[in-house]
């Protein structure tokens, strides 16, 4: 009888370990944020040509980043068609960043632009307010190029309510021009200000493709401002390779940039991890670039 006491007991007990531990999990989860960035390739027909273009990939594309299971996702290069499609696939998100005067121009096919959408979790969030600023000289101006940018170049921002905790931050999606150094350096200037607006204990989140590694001025910029690098933070200062590889992931030869996808945070955020995603699917990677993301706590 009293063999059966005690087991009865310790699987009382057990049972309560578990439960504790489960919900802890659980409370964890819920103030936990994955915020994920994805440079998804614009839509070309000559990437169609050569057997990657967005009909062949768009499906391998939304399975990887849902696969993840991110709270908010920031993209970049993102054309009509893909904003439709993905618009589509994720139903239970709300987004932000694809409308405005400069696609109203051009509703098919890629004229220079591709946008910076944000979508981030309708069950989690509470959407705040947004806006979306040229990284120019006339930044209300849409489609606006200053300093030799090659490309028109813009910032896509949210502030959300996250509904668990009642805690506002705000999300910043950027993709910065591709050749022109000088370019990138006034750009980067122009966010840093902008964003500097906000109490520095005030949470933000800087998300995007910099075209710009570790040792370029650009991100040197950003950290001297304040902001750390989520990958870093967790995985220390190494440079852990390109995030570009041409549609040839693992295959690909090394080229002369390291990483250029990142994730800032700035304020009272705490990253608990960091990964860049080097997913494919039947030999098929969903873009040229790998995507990224970062698990952080608000605190």
């Amino acid at each position: 009888m009293r063999y059966i006491k005690t087991v009865c007991i310790i699987l009382i007990i057990s049972g309560l370990a578990q439960f504790l531990f489960a919900s802890s999990i659980s409370a964890t989860n819920k103030k936990s944020h994955r915020i994920m960035s994805c440079n998804i390739r614009v839509a070309l027909d000559d990437d169609e040509a050569k057997g990657f273009g967005w009909s062949k990939r768009k499906d391998v594309c939304i399975k990887i980043i849902k696969s993840h299971n991110p709270d908010i996702i920031c993209l970049q290069e993102v054309l009509k068609v893909q904003y439709l499609d993905i618009k589509k696939a994720l139903n239970n998100y709300m987004s932000f960043g694809f409308e405005g005067p400069d696609m109203d121009a051009y509703p098919e096919g890629y004229n220079g632009i591709a946008k910076n959408v944000i979508f981030f979790s309708k069950d989690k969030y509470e959407y705040v307010s947004s806006g979306c600023y040229w990284l120019s000289e006339t930044p209300l101006i849409a489609g606006s190029k200053s300093w030799g940018t090659a490309r028109a170049r813009h910032c896509n921002w949210v502030r959300l309510r996250d509904k668990s905790t009642n805690k506002e931050f705000r999300v910043l999606d950027l993709h910065l021009d591709h050749i022109a150094q000088s370019a990138k350096e006034q750009q980067i200037k122009l966010v840093m200000e902008e964003s500097a607006q906000y109490d520095a204990k005030f949470p933000q989140l800087l998300v995007g493709d910099y075209n710009a590694d570790m040792e370029n001025e650009v991100i040197k910029t950003i950290k001297s401002s304040g902001w750390t690098d989520t990958f870093a933070a967790v995985n220390g200062e190494i440079e852990p390779g390109g995030t570009t590889h041409g549609f040839q992931g693992i295959k690909a030869k090394p080229g002369k940039n390291g990483r250029i996808d990142f994730i800032f945070s700035r304020g009272p955020i705490i990253t608990k991890a960091s990964k860049i995603v080097k997913d494919e699917i039947g030999g098929l990677y969903p873009s040229d670039h790998y995507f990224i993301y970062a698990d952080i706590i608000i605190e």
